[in-house]
């Protein structure tokens, strides 16, 4: 049964990697990140990290994910007039990634895995039997990677307040309330009593 999960997650979230990309909707393409975001939590899961999985959950599916689904629904970008310039660009894009394909050859082709990478990574964290795996992974953040864990903070951060900044911003037409102007207004000017003729409008 974990062999089946294990594959079975796995292979929706190459998939749902492969349609975030070429997925032509921009808000398609944030509902197959979500679903991929699920398949990699269902990973975590069968490798025994918990609390990894329900951060995947609550931080990248509750809050990121929703923030990148209400900014590309908010921006109104014209998406097609964005993709008229593509085929300029294919064949650069198409060199760049088999460049990379190619560097990812040589370094999975390299690759080495000697005897005591196992215990030199179990070596990190105590026994599961000693202490649990939550418990373990915050005396590591909090402790030994409080830099990089305040690091990735500051990216969250950053990125929050770039959504704020382009989604706040003044629009031609838009009707927006002024609640200064409500409190101060004169209530003798805000009513006007019109006196109507039968048989005529107004």
């Amino acid at each position: 049964m974990a062999t089946f999960s294990f594959y079975l997650f796995s292979i929706v979230a190459v998939l749902s990697g492969f349609l975030v990309v070429f997925a032509r909707s921009p808000v398609h393409s944030v509902l197959w990140l979500i679903l991929a975001f699920f398949s990699v939590a269902g990973l975590f899961v069968l490798l025994g990290a918990e609390f990894v999985a329900m951060l995947m959950l609550i931080v990248y599916v509750g809050a990121v994910a929703v923030l990148f689904l209400f900014v590309v629904m908010m921006l109104d970008v014209d998406f097609a007039a964005l993709r008229e310039g593509m085929a300029a660009y294919l064949p650069v894009g198409l060199l760049i990634g088999v460049i990379l394909l190619v560097q990812l050859g040589f370094v999975f082709g390299a690759w080495e895995t000697t005897d005591i990478a196992l215990a030199q990574r179990a070596a990190v964290t105590p026994s599961p039997a000693e202490v649990d795996n939550t418990a373990a992974l915050g005396a590591l953040l909090y402790t030994k990677y409080i830099f990089l864990f305040q690091a990735a903070g500051l990216v969250l951060l950053v990125a929050m307040i770039g959504a704020i900044v382009l989604t706040h911003r003044k629009r031609v037409g838009v009707k927006r309330q002024d609640v200064l102007t409500q409190m101060y207004r004169d209530p003798a000017r805000a009513v006007e009593l019109k006196d109507v003729k039968p048989g005529q409008g107004i």
